[in-house]
């Protein structure tokens, strides 16, 4: 998965995110949900705030990760 853009614009991601999934991660963000299903696979994916909150990587390669410089 690629990772995220960092939690100053969350929205922007990568530029090959399709605009389903930013506007998803977007509606999430602005409901105050942690997470949304992804459009194409139902699959739950978390937004960047929450996986900042957590305060580390988690080396899973999360698709929003706001530690663009962390191996996973």
């Amino acid at each position: 998965m690629d990772h995220g853009a960092d939690t100053s614009d969350a929205s922007a991601g990568p530029p090959s995110l399709p605009a389903e999934v930013v506007a998803a991660h977007d509606h999430a963000v602005a409901a105050g949900r942690d997470w949304y299903p992804d459009p194409a696979t139902g699959f739950m994916v978390l937004t960047a705030e929450f996986l900042a909150a957590r305060g580390e990587c988690c080396g899973s390669g999360c698709r929003h990760c706001p530690y663009p410089d962390a191996d996973g």
